[in-house]
């Protein structure tokens, strides 16, 4: 059985529990991603693969969906509610608005295990789900400072590039940067702590779509032709190579000379290219294949009423000029 990628609507969702022959009987262990467009939840989505190849013989099968757009939050919340108004035996959700998911799933009370996977709930809503598998995203951020601080040890102007404005796992990044930054715990904006300040227009927010991130880049680059560092807090605008090299060839000379870096999230193929290349400066990746392929284990555990440690982290890759690590070529 392959895995169903489904966008959008109730009725592929309907189609696939509705069962076409045996192998659609198999219950369903659902895990909804933010959107298909984001090519770092095809790595989910082959983890998940991989696991339903490992586990024919298995009576649950592995479910990979969201909505086709990682802007229609409101899509993935109406996918999360047909499957569970449809019948799954499980379901892991990567909320793109933690307030908005978090509080759909308090009107509806499914019985069902409910955790998340690569992006968790606001605190004051753990109680929800079960557990939480992926990135500790608060270190992750810590990680990006470090980098920059090791880069620009005196500080400087800094732009942070974020994903949607209520994504707790984006957000959680943007504090570790920030609080290993300044120093000090619960920073809302870098005012000078350090030697580091935010410039005016900063923070952008990308949506999670490729193009406004390279645009925005392209922009904060023009508008601000002495900026120290540029911190992509997550990998979009190097989602799309073709964009970010042309965006970054603008500034090729300031990177080389590291007048002005780059950070970055994530270690996928096209962003490893990116800082082979002298387009970043340092990546701090995450695991989400490992992410994927888990989930459906964590879930059964789940069903059967298993102990879950909470949270399930699953590590983060660092490459540097120092140490390119993951990002090496091969």
């Amino acid at each position: 059985m392959d895995i169903k990628v489904l966008a959008g609507t109730a009725i592929p969702v309907l189609m696939l529990l509705a069962g076409e022959t045996a192998a659609q009987d198999k219950k369903t262990l659902a895990i909804v991603v933010k959107g298909l467009d984001n090519p770092f939840f095809e790595q989910i989505n082959l983890g998940c693969k991989k696991w339903l190849s490992e586990n024919p013989d298995s009576e649950y099968a592995c479910l990979y969906t969201g909505p086709a757009s990682s802007a229609d939050e409101a899509g993935e919340v109406q996918i999360v509610d047909d499957l569970l108004s449809r019948g799954v035996a499980a379901i892991a959700i990567s909320p793109s608005n933690a307030p908005a998911m978090a509080n759909r799933i308090r009107e509806i009370a499914p019985t069902i295990p409910v955790m998340t996977v690569d992006a968790d709930f606001l605190e004051k809503d753990h109680d929800l789900r079960k557990t939480y598998l992926g990135t500790d995203n608060y270190l992750m951020g810590v990680k990006m400072a470090e980098e920059a601080k090791k880069l620009k040890a005196e500080g400087g102007s800094v732009c942070l590039q974020l994903g949607n404005v209520a994504a707790a796992n984006i957000n959680a990044r943007a504090q570790g940067f920030r609080d290993t930054i300044a120093g000090v715990k619960g920073v809302d904006r870098l005012t000078g702590q350090n030697g580091w300040t935010e410039i005016a227009g900063c923070p952008v927010y990308t949506n999670d779509q490729a193009d406004l991130a390279n645009q925005q880049m392209s922009d904060v680059f023009t508008a601000n032709p002495d900026l120290d560092a540029f911190i992509l807090v997550g990998g979009w605008a190097q989602f799309a190579p073709q964009a970010y090299t042309q965006v970054t060839d603008q500034v090729m000379a300031k990177l080389k000379s590291k007048e002005l870096i780059i950070v970055a999230g994530d270690t996928l193929p096209p962003q490893a290219q990116a800082f082979r290349e002298g387009r970043s400066h340092a990546q701090v990746g995450q695991r989400p294949f490992e992410m994927g392929y888990k989930a459906p284990d964590v879930m059964i555990q789940l069903i059967k009423g298993e102990s879950v440690e909470d949270p399930l982290f699953t590590g983060l890759d660092v490459c540097n000029t120092e140490d390119p690590g993951f990002c090496k070529d091969n």
